[in-house]
């Protein structure tokens, strides 16, 4: 495997290890000036460049009791590109708890993620998360540009 794409690996796992903890400064650190991050599927365009990525991901991570990323993602790198297949688990402040399992798709140019897209069951949030949750997520994004 090249050092390349080994350098790609580190820099995607700093990002989920900034991620897990919710290190927004240490995330941003990591992210091109047009990054462009989605859920896709999802409602929305998603977010671009590094503010609008933190965005969208505060919105839906911020409320939450506890967010942990599961051992086990498998890691694979091929030019550019690094895919992660990983499970979180969702943690509410009200009792709801539940794991996220999804395959996440980063694109990276000059050391940092340019481009990130999660491929997961989106119902999988919808059927598990509280209705004060998703009306929170529903009030941050309206007018957001990231929504």
């Amino acid at each position: 495997m090249s050092s390349q794409v080994e350098a790609n690996k580190q820099v995607v796992q700093a990002f989920w290890d900034a991620l897990a903890v919710r290190d927004w400064d240490g995330m941003k650190a990591l992210l091109t000036d047009d990054a462009h991050y989605t859920d896709v599927g999802g409602p929305g365009p998603g977010g671009t460049g590094p503010d609008a990525v933190l965005g969208r991901l505060r919105a839906g991570l911020e409320p939450l009791a506890e967010y942990r990323h599961q051992p086990g993602a498998r890691m694979i790198g091929e030019g550019d590109l690094v895919m992660t297949e990983h499970v979180e688990r969702w943690v509410f402040s009200t009792g709801e708890e539940f794991d996220h399992p999804f395959v996440s798709v980063t694109q990276l140019r000059d050391g940092k993620i340019c481009r990130w897209h999660d491929y997961s069951n989106i119902q999988n949030i919808i059927d598990n998360a509280p209705q004060w949750w998703m009306e929170h997520v529903i009030k941050e994004s309206e007018g957001a540009p990231w929504a």
